[in-house]
C-alpha cells in the first residue's frame, strides 16, 4: 500500500497510542515506506514508531534509515533489541552503518553482535574506503561443483532463508577458488541428475576486494547484472556485490560528480537535514578560487585600457565573447566528462578527442563568426574592420575554448584528479582570461590601436 497517501491518519493513530492498528497496517506496508514514514516524524514517535513494527521487518525497515536516525534507534532501544536487528541485518548493511556512526555507538552495536556478525564486519571495515570490499555483502549462495542439481536445489532450500539473494549462485571449489556461476533458472531447468560443472557458466565476471565502487557499477550498467562476485588476490570468493547496492554508488557518484561540475565540496547528507554553516563551507573555497582566478581577467582588461579607451566600441563586444567562449567550453568539457564517467573515453584517447575538438570548433567557430560579421556589418556600417576583428576573435575563441575544454578533464585524469572539477566555472574563468588576450591582440594589430 502506499503509505504517502496515509500519513496523516498513522500519525492519528500514534497520537491516539492505538499501536496495535498501527502495527497492522505497518506490516502490510513496504519496508522502504515505512523508513520514509519514520524519517518523517518527531524523534520520540519515530523511536516508537519504530518499536512497534514486527520482529521480521525491523532489520529491513532500519537498513532503509538515515545514519542520524540509526543513531537515534539504537541510542533508544535495549541491547536485547539491538542484538535481535543486529542478528536479522545483512552485513553490508551493517558495514554501510557502523561508518556514519561515533566511536561510542560502533563499540555499543559491536559488543551485541554475535563473535561471527563481529568477526566478519570488523573484516569488512577493514577494506579502503569506497572498494568493492567495502559495499559487497557475505551472504551469498555458494555452491560445490561435484554438486547435482538436486543436491544444489535442498543446498539452496535449507540456506536460503538467510542469503541476500538465491537467484544467481556462484560455484566454488574445495578452497573457495570461483569456478563458475548458475542460475536458479538453469537448475530448475536442468535434470536433478544433472552435475553442476556441466551447467555452470565459466564466463564470469567479478572484481577484486580493492576494485573500486565505480568500476563494480560501471561493470553492473555494462552487463546489466543483478550480483557480481567479489575475490580476494588468490581468486577466493568473499562477497558479492547486489545490484540496490549498486545502484546506490551510481546515485552517490553522480550526486559527487554534480556538485563537483557546480564548484562545490561534495556532501553526503541530503540538502534539508545539512546545516547552514556547512553548505556555505562546501561552497565558499571553490567560489574564492574561482574570484582570485577571476581577477586575472581585471588585469588583462587593465593592460588593454589604452585600446578600448581609444576605441569603447570594442568594449560593448566583450560579453559576447566571454560568454559564447564560457559556453563552448563548457559543452566539451560535460561530454568528455560524461564520456569518461561511463568509460566510453580513457586517458589515452587524448590525442583522439583533442583532433576531434578541433574540427568541431573550427565548423562552430567557422558559423558564429560568419553571423557575428554579418550582423555586425549592418548594425555598424562603416566598421568593417571592427567587424572582422570581432569575427576572427570569436572564432579564435570558440577553437581555443573547445580544444581547453575537451582536454582539461582528460588531464585532471592523468594527474590522478577528479575530471568533474574542469567542468563549467573553472573552464568558463580561465577561457575569460585567454578569449580577452585573443580579442586586444587581434584589436591591436587590425585596428593599429
Amino acid at each position: 500500500m502506499e503509505i504517502n497517501s496515509n500519513f496523516e491518519a498513522l500519525e492519528a493513530l500514534l497520537d491516539t497510542k492505538n499501536y496495535r492498528a498501527l502495527r497492522e497496517v505497518l506490516s502490510d506496508t513496504n519496508e522502504v515506506d515505512v523508513a520514509l514514514f519514520i524519517e518523517e516524524l518527531p524523534v520520540e514517535k519515530a523511536v516508537v514508531t519504530f518499536r512497534t513494527l514486527p520482529k521480521d521487518m525491523a532489520a529491513d525497515v532500519f537498513a532503509n534509515l538515515s545514519s542520524e536516525t540509526q543513531e537515534v534507534i539504537i541510542g533508544s532501544i535495549t541491547d536485547r533489541e539491538l542484538a535481535v536487528i543486529l542478528d536479522d541485518l545483512h552485513t553490508d548493511d551493517a558495514v554501510d552503518m557502523l561508518e556514519e556512526m561515533p566511536a561510542n555507538v560502533v563499540k555499543r552495536v559491536l559488543r551485541n553482535a554475535t563473535p561471527d556478525d563481529r568477526a566478519l564486519i570488523n573484516q569488512f571495515l577493514q577494506y579502503p574506503e569506497n572498494s568493492a570490499g567495502s559495499i559487497m555483502t557475505a551472504e551469498f549462495t555458494d555452491l560445490r561443483r561435484d554438486m547435482t542439481v538436486e543436491d544444489a536445489i535442498k543446498h539452496i532450500r535449507r540456506t536460503g532463508e538467510d542469503r541476500e539473494t538465491i537467484y544467481t549462485c556462484y560455484v566454488i571449489d574445495e578452497q573457495r577458488k570461483l569456478d563458475g556461476v548458475v542460475t536458479v533458472k538453469d537448475l530448475l531447468l536442468a535434470h536433478d541428475e544433472c552435475a553442476l560443472d556441466t551447467i555452470m557458466d565459466t564466463d564470469i565476471i567479478s572484481v577484486k576486494t580493492t576494485e573500486d565502487r565505480e568500476e563494480v557499477a560501471r561493470l553492473f550498467s555494462k552487463y546489466d547484472l543483478l550480483s557480481m562476485p567479489v575475490v580476494d588476490h588468490e581468486n577466493r570468493l568473499v562477497g558479492i556485490v547486489t545490484v540496490d547496492d549498486a545502484v546506490d554508488v551510481m546515485e552517490q557518484e553522480a550526486t559527487e560528480d554534480f556538485e563537483k561540475m557546480a564548484a562545490m565540496l561534495p556532501s553526503e547528507r541530503p540538502y534539508l537535514k545539512t546545516g547552514v554553516f556547512s553548505l556555505a563551507k562546501n561552497r565558499i573555497l571553490w567560489l574564492l578560487v574561482l574570484m582570485i582566478s577571476g581577477m586575472i581577467t581585471g588585469g588583462i582588461l587593465g593592460r588593454y585600457e589604452a585600446a578600448f579607451a581609444a576605441m569603447p566600441l570594442l568594449v560593448t563586444f566583450i560579453p559576447m565573447l566571454t560568454d559564447t567562449g564560457g559556453n563552448a567550453g563548457s559543452q566539451s568539457s560535460t561530454l568528455v566528462i560524461r564520456g569518461m564517467a561511463v568509460a566510453e573515453i580513457q586517458p589515452h584517447d587524448l590525442l583522439s578527442v583533442l583532433w576531434k575538438e578541433l574540427r568541431v570548433s573550427v565548423v562552430v567557430g567557422a558559423v558564429l563568426a560568419a553571423v557575428n560579421y554579418v550582423r555586425l556589418i549592418i548594425t555598424y556600417p562603416g566598421n568593417e574592420a571592427v567587424a572582422l576583428t570581432v569575427a576572427l576573435a570569436l572564432f579564435a575563441t570558440v577553437v581555443m575554448a573547445k580544444t581547453i575544454g575537451g582536454i582539461l578533464p582528460i588531464v585532471a585524469k592523468l594527474f590522478r584528479a577528479d575530471p568533474a572539477i574542469m567542468a563549467a566555472p573553472l573552464i568558463t574563468t580561465i577561457v575569460d582570461a585567454f578569449s580577452l588576450v585573443i580579442y586586444f591582440s587581434i584589436a591591436t594589430r587590425l585596428l593599429a590601436i
